[in-house]
């Protein structure tokens, strides 16, 4: 007869350290799940939950992700607008109600809040709606320091953070409109007040209580696909504008005591650096003042101002450090330098770096 209790007692040795080896395993496994799941929700802290229903409106389990590759599969040549503003990617949600037609919800992630905020600063029109919050203290800008949300139409448009949303209902009706307003609260919930992009508080409201800024017509945009649907300058991009760039235009205007109220279109660009920016405004010169006579001093980094008469009245440039500001449509040249020569004194008056 066989002794076999040495072989029993070294597989209860083996089995004894198998176990200890998958319990390791098991524990490690563990361990990264804890801390995956602790990633992922800090990655995800910043996810918008939406209610499941609002009023007769059933949403969707999970949205569609749409992103750069297939956006113009969804909205077709609409995808250039978004793409412009550092786009990351775009969630749908449908509402759907049998007997009061559908709710379309697009959340657009993008880049940063400047990028949000310059969606919904090319058009102001609708009627301001809150949704709770306090703006931070007023600092020379006071237009948007309200404004996040714009209503019209059955649609919402909002700001919020590095969101821009689009609620739009199928039918406007009283409920339809108390829908839409609870899933844009439910956007906004938990989240803090966005602040405007810093480019656009350089902007003076008022130059010698003459001439105001008009605030509703203030946009922010990175891309001159952009600037042509505020302003056409050229289907070229004699500015030099990529999303690296910052610009904001709004045109300001003055009411004498007789005639008709006088409009100069503003311009102001922010470059990386000084020689990104003076490269830009010599290309614009030889772009789109071809028979005028470029300044020597252009190639400072900081010079006295260009003054032009065009057809459609004076127009000015100036070259600031990596800034360049333009002045279109001017009724006259001591109007034009007034707008040029303030938002300068303005911009160095704020403190701001430009001279890298």
């Amino acid at each position: 007869m066989v002794d076999n209790t040495h072989n029993k007692g070294f597989d209860i040795l083996l089995i004894m350290k198998l176990s200890l080896k998958i319990a390791f395993v098991f524990l490690t496994i563990t361990m990264m799940i804890v801390i995956c799941g602790g990633a992922s929700g800090k990655m995800t802290a910043g996810k918008r939950k939406l209610p499941k229903t609002v009023g007769v409106w059933n949403g969707p389990d999970t949205p569609r992700f749409i992103h750069s590759e297939n956006i113009f599969n969804y909205m077709n040549g609409a995808g250039e607008l978004y793409l412009a503003y550092r786009f990351r990617h775009l969630e749908v949600f449908d509402y759907t109600s049998a007997e009061m037609g559908n709710i379309l919800v697009e959340l657009y992630f993008m880049e940063s809040s400047d990028d949000a905020f310059g969606l919904l600063s090319l058009d102001w029109g609708g009627e301001p709606v809150s949704f709770g919050g306090a703006p931070e203290a007023k600092s020379n800008q006071s237009f948007t320091a309200s404004t996040r949300a714009l209503y019209g139409g059955g649609l919402l448009r909002l700001w919020s953070e590095s969101i821009y949303a689009r609620i739009m209902a199928e039918r406007e009706t009283p409920a339809s409109k108390e829908a839409v307003l609870a899933i844009g609260k439910a956007i906004t919930a938990g989240t803090q007040f966005p602040q405007e992009p810093a480019l656009v508080k350089l902007l003076p409201l008022e130059i010698d209580a003459v001439w105001k800024l008009r605030v509703d017509r203030l946009s922010f945009f990175r891309s001159h696909l952009v600037l042509n649907s505020i302003y056409y300058l050229s289907h070229e991009n004699i500015l030099d504008l990529d999303r690296s760039a910052e610009a904001v235009s709004a045109p300001y205007q003055s009411f004498p005591d007789s005639g008709d109220p006088k409009t100069s279109q503003f311009l102001l660009v922010q470059y990386e650096n000084t020689e990104r920016a003076r490269q830009a405004l010599d290309r614009f010169h030889d772009a789109y003042l071809p028979g005028h006579k470029k300044k020597k001093s252009m190639l400072k980094a900081a010079d006295s101002p260009s003054l032009f008469q065009l057809e459609d009245g004076w127009m000015a440039y100036r070259l600031i450090g990596r800034y360049v500001a333009i002045v279109f449509e001017s009724p006259d040249p001591a109007s034009a330098l007034a707008i040029l020569q303030k938002n300068e004194s303005n911009l160095l008056k704020k403190g701001v770096d430009h001279e890298k």
